[in-house]
């Protein structure tokens, strides 16, 4: 699971044993001649508790980057002595691990790849989403889209800063890059930048209440051409975590997205009988 390298999209989804959520995704090369993104959507039981593990991951220079992020990144934080009684901090320490695993296991010269990781935990009654680079993680609390990330630009002014504190320097080439070459200021990857573009995460925490409904993980394929709002009012209607994703995927290729597009949807439950919240809603 992981690669969607067909030009029809791959999606599937599925159901927390614990009843608390449900997943979907969906993933598609779209009108790129080649497919860098990769996705993860796993549960997994860690000491006896149930633990959901989202990730979206789009490479550039090629899928190696992304490709190794995904294989290794959760599977690093689970084995983390503090994922439970101190989760940012597992998460920035294995983001930063995870990185240090990436360039010593990248042996090629030929091309600079790197990888963006927009990713969410759910732990218990918490929901942290950890972000590099600019996929970006999106929320729908109280019928609003929130947004628990934010897309790591060269041109942002904090970015910029340490970027050029640390000897670097953005210029616009087409849009702004970092050293004339890339669009993202934070990735894991990209050796030759590594001074300037780092791996350390932006990392926002939630609590899984009543209020809150579906969270949205996806590339930029499709936030080029959808607003926040606009991806969770499609969403809102669509119980089914799957056909949302797929939805999702369909507006951005509709509106002539011209990257990969990678959607994943996890959709909140109620306790009580399982359903969908808007079921629920209907039925008072």
């Amino acid at each position: 699971m992981g690669l969607a390298g067909e030009r029809s999209p791959a999606s599937g989804g599925g159901f927390s044993e614990n009843g608390k959520f449900s997943y979907g995704y969906a993933s598609s090369r779209g009108k790129r001649s080649s497919m860098e993104d990769f996705y993860e959507t796993r549960v997994d039981g860690v000491d006896g508790e149930t633990v959901g593990l989202f990730g979206v991951f789009d490479g550039h220079g090629g899928a190696r980057a992304a490709e190794f992020v995904k294989q290794n990144l959760f599977t690093n934080l689970i084995r983390h002595p503090k994922f439970f009684s101190d989760t940012k901090s597992a998460i920035a320490e294995t983001y930063t691990h995870t990185d240090s695993e990436l360039l010593k296991a990248d042996t090629s010269h030929h091309r600079d790849a790197g990888s963006t990781a927009s990713t969410a935990i759910l732990v218990g009654d918490r929901l942290v989403v950890a972000n590099v680079g600019d996929s970006r993680a999106v929320i729908c609390r109280g019928g609003d889209a929130i947004a628990v990330s934010r897309d790591h630009k060269p041109d942002q002014t904090d970015e910029r800063q340490r970027i050029e504190e640390a000897g670097g320097f953005v210029m616009w080439a087409g849009t702004w890059r970092v050293g004339g070459i890339l669009a993202v200021s934070r990735a894991f990857g990209d050796k030759l930048l590594k001074q300037y573009v780092v791996a350390d995460p932006e990392i926002k925490e939630e609590v899984v209440d009543s209020s809150l409904e579906f969270l949205i993980l996806a590339s930029d394929g499709l936030w080029d051409v959808v607003t926040n709002e606009e991806a969770v009012a499609l969403v809102k209607p669509i119980l089914d975590s799957e056909q949302a994703a797929k939805q999702l995927l369909a507006e951005a290729s509709q509106r002539g997205s011209s990257d990969n597009i990678t959607c994943v949807v996890v959709r909140f439950l109620e306790q009580s009988n399982g359903m969908g919240r808007a079921t629920n809603d209907q039925a008072s």
